[in-house]
């Protein structure tokens, strides 16, 4: 039987090991807090990674949780769990600014529905984490936890960086193409994009319906899974989501796949773009998967996805930051401002048929999970994070799991040359998200078997 994990060092416990610690008494949800701020005020300075934070705040949170257990009431999935919450998701008790200027000051009436979610759950909001402006490329402070000279990625920089760090357990994201799986891979996380629809977007701020999701940053599977159980489901400002029954995600996450599963590796059009040490490093794993994977070539209908992506991107932002431009354009970065410009010249026609050829392509992706295989093996980014704090990376290799609405999960597997992180892809069949994760599980278990 595995020992229980220490409490010494609380904030470097995974949620999962902490709740089950403050489940038996044995660890404080004010301690767990206490420990993540200690954490936080040593590494703060060098990483970035939070736009606010009021300690007091958290602190009155985590006593009202162990005041609450301790009185013998009911408890939540992750309660007295700290979270981090990225500055684009509204909190009522606390700043949304959406990286801007333009936002500064901005305190919601109310909380977004994935943070009223997390507060149902007995979570702690800890603060706000850093955005890229107005989640797009332009970057934040935050400095990649690895090394301070090397981007962490964006746009959910702050969150990537602040679980990467051990500052949190768990911490909230948002992708419209890469914006939760590249710096979860740059930054040495597990980064978790589900199906589009399957969490709630109620309270975020809006960038492209079609293309828009909220995702997941943790230390493992299993937290991953925990927050699933508490983020997914239906909401009635969200016309993407859906009612359907409770999804037993951290259950179906733990078993052993009823088979072995199949993964297809899939370089994509781009894997010239991937650097020489992951491509090696890609090999290996691949070698030690055996025939277990099997590279495939991506459908050609598909190889257009990136431009369809990019259409439906620029028109829907250029018609969702109408007000923006019109009044504060001369506030906006020049990227910001450069995409706004083509997605008002983005023809109808065009926007339409890239908005209709999504459909077939999902349809392609079904038949391939159906007929064969479990999940899709693939880069998250080129190689490890670069250097530099003006760009924060490439997005290519999120894009066409973005547009397809499809899971996608990025894990630390493996290490550059310099010891910094490359996250290892799996992509999953829509709406199976849970069985996505088990098939993750299997593929962590079986290479630390080898």
């Amino acid at each position: 039987m595995a020992a229980e994990p220490a409490a010494s060092r609380p904030a470097e416990l995974t949620a999962a090991a902490a709740l089950g610690l403050i489940g038996r008494g044995r660890l404080s949800s004010e301690e767990l807090v206490q420990d993540c701020l200690a954490r936080i005020r040593d590494l703060e300075p060098q990483v970035q990674a939070w736009t606010f934070l009021d300690e007091d705040h958290a602190l009155a949170q985590a006593k009202a949780a162990d005041e609450r257990r301790r009185e013998g009431h009911a408890t939540g999935p992750l309660h007295g769990i700290p979270v981090g919450v990225k500055d684009i998701i509204d909190t009522g008790d606390m700043p949304t600014e959406n990286g801007s200027p333009l936002y500064a000051g901005r305190t919601p009436r109310e909380d977004a529905a994935v943070v009223a979610k997390l507060r149902a759950a007995g979570a702690v909001i800890l603060g706000k984490t850093v955005t890229t402006e107005c989640a797009y490329f332009h970057p934040g402070k935050t400095r990649n936890p690895h090394n301070p000279e090397h981007t962490p990625g964006g746009s959910s920089s702050g969150s990537a960086a602040a679980v990467a760090a051990g500052m949190v357990p768990l911490a909230l994201g948002t992708q419209t193409n890469g914006s939760v799986i590249r710096p979860a891979a740059f930054c040495g996380a597990y980064g978790f994009k589900p199906s589009h629809g399957m969490i709630p977007r109620t309270g975020v701020l809006q960038l492209s319906r079609t293309l828009d999701h909220v995702g997941v940053m943790a230390r493992s599977i299993e937290d991953v899974a925990l927050a699933m159980e508490t983020l997914a489901g239906w909401d009635a400002g969200d016309p993407d989501t859906r009612p359907s029954a409770r999804i037993p995600f951290a259950a179906i996450a733990a078993e052993a796949p009823p088979i072995r599963p199949v993964l297809a590796f899939i370089k994509t059009p781009h894997w010239d773009r991937v650097d020489a040490e992951a491509k090696e490093a890609l090999g290996e794993l691949l070698e030690a998967l055996g025939d277990a994977v099997e590279e495939i070539e991506l459908f050609p209908s598909a190889e257009e996805a990136w431009a369809w992506h990019k259409t439906i991107m620029d028109a829907e932002m250029a018609h969702n930051f109408a007000r923006q431009w019109r009044d504060g354009r001369d506030q906006l970065s020049d990227p910001l401002r450069a995409l706004i410009e083509r997605g008002r010249e983005v023809k109808a026609v065009d926007y339409q048929r890239a908005v209709s050829l999504i459909g077939p392509m999902q349809q392609s992706f079904e038949e391939l999970f159906t007929q064969r295989f479990d999940a899709i093996l693939t880069p998250a980014a080129p190689g490890v994070a670069p250097k530099g704090l003006g760009s924060t990376g490439d997005a290519r290799f999120c894009t066409l799991w973005t547009l397809s609405g499809l899971p996608a999960l990025t894990m630390p597997l493996l290490r550059g040359a310099n010891g910094m992180p490359i996250g290892v892809q799996l992509v999953g069949r829509r709406h199976f998200d849970a069985r996505l994760l088990r098939t993750a599980r299997w593929l962590v278990d079986n290479l630390a078997g080898v």
